[in-house]
């Protein structure tokens, strides 16, 4: 089923999803179902599975020279989804990104996800490699999450690469976008972003699911100023709780975010990273029992693997 029906289905109750992130290549699928398997008493209509973008790895040859690899450290994210669709009957949901692949190998991951009854994909730019400083197109593939959408929305409407109409049949994706509360970091301004992210909904995206944010009046502001330039399609906020000391340092740098000084003030109350974990459970059962209380479609976990902590919220508040 696709993501916007869950939300229709609904009927104005708020709903709870998560997103997983594949193990690394070689260990074992078990992991994973055992830090989902707690999160499904909450009923989840859908889950997200991302997807990693190729890296570089030297591999040193015989005459003391590196020799430069490409490789994938998580593959395996349209398997995954096809595994937890089976395994849990729940609408697992794939990353598809623009960065590491070409236009070509985009369609074909499509018709396998099509193939694979997966009726929802959440289309990306993804990120700059790790010793690049800005985003770079792969040769053959989309600079912008836009360009990728329309891929997608043309193979809706049987509509393949060059333009060409190869078939009577034909997808039907719900397609997903990301939003960003505080503007996305390459973003001159809020609005320039805003803009950028109505051209994706213009585009053919269906639903928007937004960055992690810690103060609600940064998405209920981002959702107003949506509306206004005529985004219509339901924005679902991402929350992440707050688990270690570092991310005091590392959530600010790498998404270019600001946390409330009421949560830095507790965070550095605290002599040990369980209870900072306390803290940003406790953070994140406040923002989200507000959020339900506005009325929100579904409130999205970001989990990274681990699921103790988003239990704990959804005990709360589920």
């Amino acid at each position: 089923m696709k993501v916007t029906e869950h939300i229709k289905k609904a009927n104005g109750k708020t709903l709870f999803s998560f997103e997983i992130v594949p193990p690394q290549k070689g260990q074992n699928i078990q992991e994973l179902y055992n830090n989902i398997d707690p999160l499904m008493e909450f009923k989840p209509p859908f889950i997200d599975v991302t997807t990693s973008r190729e890296e570089h790895i030297y591999i040193p040859k015989e005459n003391g020279l590196l020799e430069q690899k490409i490789t994938r450290m998580r593959p395996g994210t349209v398997g995954i989804c096809a595994s937890l669709k089976h395994k849990y009957d729940v609408d697992a949901i794939p990353h598809v990104l623009c960065g590491g692949f070409t236009k070509e190998e985009t369609e074909y991951l499509l018709v396998d996800c099509h193939y694979l009854g997966l009726d929802n994909v959440m289309a990306l730019r993804g990120d700059a490699m790790k010793h690049e400083q800005y985003f770079k197109a792969t040769k053959g593939g989309h600079q912008y999450a836009v360009e990728l959408v329309k891929q997608i929305s043309n193979l809706n409407k049987g509509i393949y690469l060059h333009e060409i109409i190869e078939t009577p049949y034909k997808s039907d994706f719900c397609i997903g976008v990301a939003g960003y509360p505080e503007k996305h970091l390459e973003s001159p301004s809020l609005e320039s972003d805003l803009r950028r992210l109505k051209e994706k909904v213009d585009a053919g995206a269906d639903y928007v699911v937004t960055q992690m944010f810690f103060d609600n009046k940064k998405y209920f502001n981002f959702v107003e100023n949506a509306r206004k330039i005529g985004i219509t399609v339901p924005i679902i906020p991402g929350i992440k709780p707050v688990a270690v000391f570092k991310h005091l340092q590392v959530l600010p740098q790498v998404f270019r975010l600001d946390l409330p000084n009421d949560l830095i003030r507790e965070i550095e109350k605290c002599t040990t990273n369980k209870q900072v974990r306390e803290v940003g459970v406790a953070w994140a059962i406040a923002q989200t029992k507000e959020l339900i209380k506005a009325g929100v479609p579904v409130v999205h976990f970001y989990s990274m693997g681990k699921s103790d902590n988003i239990k704990a919220i959804a005990s709360e508040v589920f």
